[in-house]
């Protein structure tokens, strides 16, 4: 975490957001906060209004959404009296902020959830921490899926894209132990990040289900939004230009295929839905 990180307490009145374009599968998005401390450097969100009107760099403030629980309950019986409601938690940060392990507003939600359960939830995180509230997420049964970014096996890989997030190996551990407690997992390799001829075994020891992403499908702009943020100097400037093209992801979803079967190896926005 950074040591300038401005962490800011707000009372939003409304939680619940209606899902559009690449998760328009879901009828409402969750974000238990705004920000988010990991900063990847090719982070889509960083080219978005909650970022760009926030006049600070991306990865250098969150704001803690206190009382989100009581707003959450409210907004969702309201929506199940319309219909199932199915929830992507979360679309423009990690629900899992450093902060969570004292703020506890994810769990606070998830508290909810259990009590007033969707029709499905999707935990999208790159964070550990997530083993934390395994109870609430068992209670949840399969009306839950706990979706772990991992987008490389290459921890200096991981050091020079995405400094601030956990080591790979926690999540993978992570991974495991979420799967071996019946709570459904997959891994989302998005984006790709170069990584090695042994990461689909890798991911095969610890989870039954991936999705694969890169740039040009994930990032809501065909890849227009990557291309402000000049994420490809990066690649260039570790000689690894050939990792930043759409071929990369053909790549690591080929060598996934001798280790997933198609049901259970996904690409891009089928992965991700409900």
């Amino acid at each position: 975490m950074l040591n300038s990180l401005e962490i800011t307490s707000t009372h939003p009145k409304s939680l619940l957001n209606a899902g559009t374009g690449f998760l328009s599968g879901y009828t409402h998005t969750l974000n238990p906060y705004a920000g988010c401390s990991f900063g990847c450097s090719y982070c889509y969100v960083r080219q978005m209004p909650v970022a760009l009107f926030r006049g600070a760099e991306w990865g250098t403030w969150v704001d803690v959404k206190e009382g989100a629980a009581d707003v959450l309950l409210k907004q969702l019986r309201k929506a199940k009296a319309k219909g199932p409601v199915t929830i992507f938690m979360s679309s423009s940060t990690d629900p899992y902020q450093p902060i969570e392990y004292k703020a506890r507003v994810t769990r606070s939600l998830l508290e909810a959830m259990a009590d007033e359960p969707p029709a499905f939830l999707l935990v999208q995180t790159r964070s550990p921490l997530v083993r934390r509230d395994m109870d609430l997420l068992q209670r949840l049964g399969d009306r839950v899926r706990v979706s772990m970014t991992i987008e490389t096996d290459l921890e200096p890989i991981r050091k020079a894209f995405t400094p601030r997030t956990p080591p790979l190996a926690a999540r993978l551990q992570t991974l495991r132990l979420l799967r071996d407690a019946g709570v459904p997992t997959q891994a989302a390799v998005a984006p790709v990040l170069p990584s090695s001829g042994n990461f689909a075994a890798a991911l095969s020891q610890v989870v039954d289900r991936v999705v694969v992403d890169d740039y040009y499908m994930g990032d809501g702009s065909g890849g227009r939004r990557t291309q402000r943020l000049d994420v490809q100097a990066k690649y260039r400037e570790l000689g690894l230009d050939p990792w930043f093209l759409p071929s990369a992801c053909r790549l690591v979803y080929e060598r996934l295929q001798h280790h997933f079967p198609n049901d259970r190896l996904f690409l891009s926005q089928a992965g991700f839905e409900p």
